[in-house]
């Protein structure tokens, strides 16, 4: 019966059925012999044999706490992440992600390593995330050229990592040591460059260096990272110097400039005075091949005629004769008038007439009229008869 529970006939006994005198307070350290009684007999022990029960109820005890150990082995690897087993401090395995377990500590324990997770080490300067400007750090930023010039120079390092393991024993301090190394390399990229080509077109090519650089660097410490590129920020003459240098910038971009345009200047002139060349040379060409047909046909026209002329040398004489002098007295502004032709005398009109611009004309306009042309015809035709009688009568 409870303490609480008034009169009746358990009010004189106490929780635990033990009688005690009215007006008498509850004795502690019989309180505290009861509770470990109860306690024997709720682990399976009699009340007479109160060694085994504590015996057994140690060795539940530490049963469980056996279990809790081992359970507490258990570990969850995030994707993206690497877990790295060490045994007794030393490097055990590399586990990939998923659940997996482990002996608890102190035997073994787990560091994980994010190895998908980009990391950036600003050289040179630093940037603030909280206010986004940057401050310089001329001690890293300064260095000198292979023309003996200083440089202000500021890159920016990307990497992840590639091996837990060596990232976790072979680097003490990770970002220290990539900050250093990419110092160097940078430093021996910039040394073996002139301070022009720094400037221009040989800044991806200084980064691109430096890269591969540090990667020999970090590859021969067994660092277990992998340089992802390494980004020239700003490459610029000290504060100092930087007007003159920008006057020397303005001029070679000038001078870009007119080569540009010279340039342009050539490959349009250029195709024009091709194209006229070629034009040059196919009018040659057509007017050689006009020469040679033309002489090639005179001289299958002589060797006809002198073919003519050895069948009849007297007729053909006299036929080139005629139409020798036909083709002479046609181009010439005098009229021949042969006194054998009788009263009708034809005069051509048309060509003693001065030309409309007030000058003689050197060479006569064929007749334009049918008249004309017939009376031209005639007086040829006449006058080959005429040669023929002659031929005829001297025959």
């Amino acid at each position: 019966m409870a303490w609480n529970v008034p009169g009746g006939s358990g009010g004189d006994k106490d929780p635990w059925g033990q009688r005690r005198k009215p007006g008498q307070a509850p004795d502690l350290d019989q309180i505290v012999r009861n509770i470990q009684q109860r306690l024997s007999g709720l682990f399976g022990g009699r009340r007479g044999g109160g060694g085994g029960a504590r015996g057994f109820g140690i060795g539940l005890i530490l049963l469980v706490i056996v279990g809790v150990w081992l359970l507490s082995g258990i570990y969850i690897v995030q994707q993206g992440e690497r877990g790295v087993v060490l045994r007794f401090g030393e490097k055990h395995r590399v586990t990939d992600a998923g659940l997996r377990w482990h002996f608890p500590y102190p035997i073994e324990w787990v560091e994980k390593v994010n190895v998908e997770k980009v990391s950036t080490i600003e050289i040179g300067y630093r940037s603030n995330p909280r206010t986004g400007g940057r401050s310089k750090v001329p001690k890293e930023a300064l260095m000198l050229t292979e023309d003996e010039n200083i440089i202000d120079v500021e890159f920016a390092v990307q990497y992840k990592i590639k091996d837990a393991g060596d990232f976790l024993f072979n680097v003490r301090d990770p970002e220290v040591t990539i900050a250093a190394a990419t110092e160097s390399a940078v430093r021996e990229s910039v040394g073996k460059s002139t301070l022009d080509f720094a400037l221009t077109e040989g800044r991806e090519q200084l980064a691109q260096n430096a890269r591969e650089l540090l990667q020999q660097i970090l590859d021969r410490y067994e660092s277990g990272i992998d340089i992802l590129a390494v980004e020239t920020q700003r490459a610029q003459p000290p504060d100092e110097v930087k007007p003159a240098f920008d006057d020397a910038v303005k001029a070679r971009e000038d001078e870009q400039r007119l080569k540009n345009e010279a340039e342009a200047y050539a490959n349009d002139v250029i195709p024009r005075a091709r194209g006229a060349a070629a034009r040059l040379i196919q009018e040659a060409e057509g007017y050689k091949a006009s020469v040679i047909a033309r002489a090639e046909g005179d001289a299958r026209r002589f060797t006809q005629i002198a073919t003519e002329y050895v069948k009849a040398p007297a007729v053909t004489r006299e036929r080139l004769y005629i139409e020798t002098m036909e083709q002479v007295l046609s181009n010439s502004t005098k009229v021949f008038v042969d006194q054998k032709t009788g009263n009708l005398l034809y005069l051509p009109i048309d060509r003693l007439a001065p030309r409309g611009d007030g000058a003689t004309a050197a060479m006569p306009t064929p007749p334009t009229s049918e008249a004309d042309s017939g009376a031209a015809g005639r007086d040829a035709a006449a006058a080959r008869g005429r040669a023929d009688a002659r031929r005829r009568g001297g025959g």
